[in-house]
């Protein structure tokens, strides 16, 4: 058992508690990130890695705005090649209630200058040679979204935390939380380990709700089971994010690097739950949609899957901010989205920690907000 002492402990090593931490320590904190596994062990290692700021909620847009300008910075802000890359997304409508929707969002997308645009069917097989167009009535069509290496941002983030005197703790699994009246001053570890900083920052992900009863707090998180696969690497033939949001659709990307497609779906009905098991169903279906919207793919030939977790919230958006614990903040409820959020996010949890306020106000991501403005873009 050891005691140790920071000015802010962050409570989880994926990309919210890396890029969280790195800003505080930037600003001169010392800071201590505690991981229960090890870095990426949580959502941020089984994520796809697509970055885009086509939402409906506007804070959503403004915040990934900004995150978008940092991740085609971050080569040099974290001193290694995180593999951005700017290939846009399409969002592919086949029915017209689809399509409204899409042409209502980028209306709400343009009042904040995103070069967004609904495209024909014909504009669409453009930007994706070689689409199936049956069906297909357009696509919402942003060039500036893209992709990124969500190991290679993670853990530049935490060699950030290093660079700046912090440290990072793993297999460090907080099981209590001290306080000191309303305020709260340490944390414990499963192995004894007893760490204080008067900030404590939950980014712990899918068990967001579980460190928030360590102090009494509410945390409306709840973890559902997505499944992910990668294929062999082949020659480049897609550009986009391909986003097909049919109930029977599915969203996927090729690597531009490599060459790997990579991609997942969101399965009807959800599965509850912090599960990383994969289904034979999954293995089935995936390829098939992927073929079916890309016939060119029919060849080639599927490496892994896996499983991991979206950490939802009740309306589809972050938790951010304060809570009523003195010093115990949150940032949580990434509802799949907390790769791409990582960079703003975590620069505007630091900013709001150490001044007071953040530089885009956060407080329609509180905790305790009505949740009525749900995001559609999900």
């Amino acid at each position: 058992m050891s005691r140790k002492s920071a000015d802010a402990i962050i409570i989880g090593g994926g990309i919210i508690g890396a890029a969280t931490g790195y800003y505080l320590a930037k600003r001169g904190l010392k800071v201590f990130v505690l991981e229960r596994k090890f870095p990426c062990a949580g959502s941020t290692g089984r994520c796809i890695g697509g970055i885009r700021a086509q939402f409906t909620h506007d804070l959503t847009i403004r915040v990934m705005l900004k995150s978008i300008k940092m991740f085609q910075e971050l080569d040099e802000e974290l001193e290694t090649d995180v593999e951005w890359y700017a290939g846009g997304y399409l969002f592919l409508a086949f029915d017209e209630s689809k399509a409204n929707s899409f042409k209502q969002a980028i209306e709400i997308q343009r009042r904040y200058g995103l070069k967004v645009d609904f495209i024909s069917p014909d504009e669409c097989c453009q930007v994706v040679p070689g689409l199936n167009r049956e069906g297909l009535l357009g696509g919402a069509w942003c060039p500036t979204d893209g992709q990124a290496n969500p190991f290679k941002v993670t853990y530049g983030y935490l060699e950030g935390v290093k660079r700046f005197k912090g440290q990072v703790f793993v297999g460090a699994e907080v099981k209590k939380i001290n306080l000191a009246g309303t305020r709260v001053v340490s944390v414990e570890t499963a192995n004894g380990d007893e760490f204080s900083a008067p900030v404590v920052v939950n980014a712990a992900g899918p068990w967001a709700c579980e460190i928030g009863k360590l102090v009494g707090i509410d945390i409306p998180v709840k973890p559902d089971r997505h499944e992910a696969l990668v294929t062999e690497a082949v020659e480049r033939c897609l550009e986009p994010m391909l986003v097909d949001y049919r109930p029977d659709g599915c969203y996927f990307v090729q690597h531009y690097g490599t060459g790997h497609f990579i991609g997942c779906y969101t399965p009807v009905p959800i599965v509850p739950g912090d599960r990383v098991d994969a289904s034979d169903e999954f293995i089935t279906e995936m390829p098939r949609r992927m073929v079916r919207l890309l016939p060119k793919l029919a060849s080639v030939k599927v490496l892994r899957q896996w499983a991991g977790s979206y950490e939802m919230s009740p309306d589809g958006n972050p938790i951010c901010g304060k809570t009523s614990v003195e010093g115990f903040y949150v940032s949580a409820g990434m509802s799949g989205h907390g790769f791409m959020f990582g960079p703003a996010l975590g620069d505007l949890m630091a900013e709001l920690i150490t001044t007071g306020k953040s530089s885009i106000d956060l407080a329609e991501f509180r905790l305790d907000r009505q949740w009525t403005k749900a995001e559609a873009m999900k």
